[in-house]
């Protein structure tokens, strides 16, 4: 009889988990970051409340993670209580799961887990969070503050309420740089037996703009032939759907909006191009045409891209934004007349 395999774990599955550092010391490129918090560690009955923010995929809950662990030790899943805010952004939340384990006290067992008195709440996506429920955090903070501490991560700093930043130490987070991100695919397709263009790997950061994590599943979904190929990450980001985007925008400016927005959804529910990506490669088109009035059209994208960011319906904003551009191309018909 063959014996029966065992399931694979997310993490022989998934390169982006299979590849995420465990330690401070493994992350990348923010090394400020790393040294502030390993001089904390020094002094771990000292440790404040801490913040991470900046963009999407650069590491911030990786390090968030990593501190857990080198602060913990062998227990620290048990130790730490992980949310996404945005799951769950309300008051509700707050109640009954921050607040019952943070008013949970941690047993000491031996003398070694005496030395960490205390448990770490990782809230990823901060911002995401309700006013309300921010409110009421900060008097959890405040009570627990002798067994808890709280790790808040967020993209949007300002989303973040006065009272909950100056009860942390705020620690801002870079983009990774294009030769890091380059160097460090190359390693994982060297790890993996994968031959690569160096020139592919490069187009993945030029569509990721430094965000690692994306990076890194862009090229696990290139490697399928194992030769990782500008063609091969082409394919992977949809770059076949980008030329699409410059047909959608002409027929929006010219008022042609019902085509325009059969062509958008298209473009997202088939093409799998994203609300964000979309926006970013719809400003480079229209600046091509050179328009009468680039400035309506810079405050036309900066105010969509506001309300995406905000959680807006990216379907109902984007074909808005269509209709704007409509707009604007009758006015500057109605200004050559």
């Amino acid at each position: 009889m063959e014996k029966e395999q065992k399931p694979r774990q997310i993490s022989d599955i998934m390169w982006v988990e299979k590849y995420r550092p465990t330690r401070l010391d493994q992350i990348i490129n923010q090394k400020e970051i790393v040294k502030g918090l390993e001089n904390l560690l020094k002094k771990p009955n000292e440790l404040p409340h801490l913040l991470f923010t900046g963009s999407a995929g650069i590491g911030k809950t990786t390090t968030a993670l990593c501190l857990a662990r080198q602060l913990l030790g062998e227990n620290w899943k048990r130790d730490t209580l992980e949310l996404n805010a945005s799951d769950d952004r309300g008051i509700k939340m707050v109640r009954e799961r921050v607040k019952e384990f943070a008013s949970i006290m941690k047993l000491s067992i031996n003398q070694e887990e005496d030395e960490k008195p205390f448990k770490i709440i990782i809230l990823d996506e901060a911002d995401e969070m309700t006013s309300e429920a921010q409110t009421a955090l900060r008097r959890i903070i405040e009570d627990s503050a002798r067994t808890t501490r709280f790790i808040f991560i967020c993209n949007y700093l300002s989303h973040i309420i006065e009272p909950i930043q100056s009860r942390c130490v705020i620690f801002r987070f870079s983009r990774v740089s294009e030769d890091e991100i380059v160097e460090y695919l190359e390693s994982i397709c060297k790890n993996e037996g994968i031959k690569f263009e160096e020139k592919a790997l490069r187009k993945i950061y030029e569509h990721t703009n430094g965000d690692l994590r994306h990076s890194i599943n862009i090229l696990q979904a290139a490697s399928a032939s194992e030769n990782v190929t500008i063609h091969q990450v082409q394919s992977a980001i949809g770059i076949s759907g980008r030329s699409k985007i410059a047909e959608i925008i002409d027929l929006a400016i010219n008022s042609k909006f019902n085509e325009s927005r059969i062509k958008l959804l298209e473009l997202l529910n088939i093409y799998g191009v994203s609300e964000t990506d979309f926006l970013k490669y719809a400003n480079e088109e229209i600046y091509k045409l050179q328009l009468e009035n680039p400035y309506e059209v810079s405050t036309i994208i900066a105010e969509y891209d506001y309300r995406l960011a905000n959680g807006a319906h990216a379907e109902i904003q984007l074909a808005a934004f269509l209709a704007q551009l409509g707009k604007l191309n009758i006015k500057n018909n109605k200004k050559s007349i």
